[in-house]
């Protein structure tokens, strides 16, 4: 980690707890700031917040009172998901009070080079992907996943050195507060609209999403996805840095794309997308984005052919289970909408077994008969809308439907009407409040009743 004084003895507001709140308050206070903690839920609720107070730090919870915006805080360090609106932001707005968000803070600090992810989907796949590649077979120095995967950036700095990457996943929220962030290679997966609760309008969206090429200059790398012509054209507009266009439709020039069936980079010949395991269109386009910054980073072939044959995907997004007696197990949990269901269908060619149902939010199904005509021979649903998904499944003209209790349940009986070679696609198309408390609780549901079922028929053998 770098040692700067910039913020000795500076009063400073972290504005949120969470993950990043806590270690964002550490890291200045190694930095020798002068630290208030503030977080809305009470201090006998907090552990993050006792564990601040036990390291000796200011720690105020129970609200967000605006009155503490009368003191003379020089900045502010917002958890992301605080949306502007709140009284001490706009209070700190209205003061001309900096305003920034934890991945900025370390990356004043990193000593490695940051690569950082940004998109409306396959960020968090994309983010794993190119790590995965950059540690593969390694023999120095380390690849880190930090930021909106789940570790914050601010912890990994404090290890992190020069002979290693950060591998930084960035949402709009976090890109807000990112004045001098400049990774050394950015990528933008693709845009489309999300969060205008929280942005309010697109343009303001696309605006926070091209805040991680604000900063690149000619030295710096934007990789991006060129069968978007919005997105090409926008990058073109506004990026300083040497565009590496990655391509899933056509043959480019220069950057990643697909002929004959395998990516190249360039003109350069690296991995037949057969070998690629993880399936659907839109995670050949993760793995085109991971190709180009893998080349950028003077990864060889044989690297990214081993790390991309063997990456199962990020758990609970179409994630790789296991193989059964010929049957491929895929958990997408994650799949809580049609659309995520539809490119999950999509990416297989085998007959799928699909495995849906959950919270009834009043939406119509039909956009998944197309999909479910052409990949899908039985349907097993559960949960709230259990009846309507099978109503649907009729009208796609599949005989086999069946209406279960649980996931816990599906998995047997889907194994019951398998063949060899078929799909078993865990891939609900709606969330899980109805029977489980997270998407997550549902995967590893869907996981561990594969890992009975499979027990249970190795016993009767």
């Amino acid at each position: 980690m770098k040692q700067i004084d910039k913020y000795t003895n500076k009063k400073i507001l972290v504005l949120g707890l969470a993950l990043s709140g806590v270690n964002a308050a550490k890291l200045l206070h190694k930095l020798k700031a002068l630290v208030t903690v503030n977080d809305y839920k009470n201090l006998d609720e907090n552990p993050e917040a006792r564990e601040l107070v036990n390291e000796g730090l200011r720690v105020i919870t129970g609200g967000h009172p605006s009155e503490l915006m009368d003191e003379d805080f020089e900045l502010v360090v917002k958890n992301p998901g605080i949306p502007y609106s709140n009284p001490i932001i706009k209070r700190a707005l209205e003061k001309q009070i900096p305003i920034i968000t934890e991945v900025e803070l370390a990356s004043e600090v990193a000593e490695s080079t940051i690569i950082g992810i940004t998109g409306t989907n396959g960020k968090t796949t994309t983010t794993t992907m190119i790590t995965e590649i950059l540690n593969t077979e390694r023999k120095a120095g380390k690849a880190y996943a930090a930021g909106n995967i789940g570790t914050p950036a601010s912890q990994v700095v404090l290890t992190a050195t020069d002979e290693d990457e950060i591998v930084l996943e960035l949402s709009s929220f976090q890109l807000l507060g990112t004045p001098s962030l400049k990774p050394k290679i950015s990528v933008i997966t693709n845009l489309y609209s999300a969060h205008l609760d929280y942005h309010g309008t697109r343009k303001e969206y696309v605006n926070a999403k091209l805040e991680i090429t604000k900063n690149q200059t000619e030295e710096d790398f934007l990789v991006y996805n060129a069968d978007q012509t919005e997105l090409t054209e926008l990058v073109h507009q506004h990026s300083h840095a040497q565009l590496v266009p990655f391509s899933r439709k056509k043959i480019l020039e220069k950057g990643a794309y697909i002929k004959d069936d395998a990516i190249y980079y360039k003109d350069e010949y690296v991995i037949k997308v057969e070998d690629i395991l993880l399936p659907g269109k839109h995670n050949l386009e993760n793995a085109l984005a991971a190709v180009a910054v893998a080349k950028l980073m003077n990864k060889g072939n044989d690297q990214i052919k081993l790390a991309l044959s063997q990456f199962k995907g990020v758990k609970h997004r179409t994630q790789f289970v296991r193989t059964f007696e010929g049957r491929k197990f895929y958990n997408d949990s994650k799949a809580t909408n049609t659309l995520a269901t539809i490119n999950a269908l999509e990416g297989f060619t085998k007959p799928v077994i699909l495995l849906a149902g959950g919270l009834d939010r009043g939406v119509s199904f039909d956009d998944l008969i197309p999909a479910m005509e052409k990949h899908v021979k039985a349907v097993l649903a559960f949960g709230e809308t259990a009846e309507q998904l099978l109503e649907t499944a009729k009208r796609a003209g599949i005989e086999h439907t069946l209406k279960v209790v649980d996931v816990e349940q599906a998995v047997p009986e889907a194994y019951k009407i398998s063949d060899p070679e078929d799909i078993v696609l865990l891939s609900p198309a709606c969330a899980s409040w109805d029977q489980y408390p997270s998407f997550e609780i549902r995967g590893n549901a869907y996981m561990e009743s594969i890992e009975r079922l499979i027990q249970t028929k190795q016993e009767e053998d």
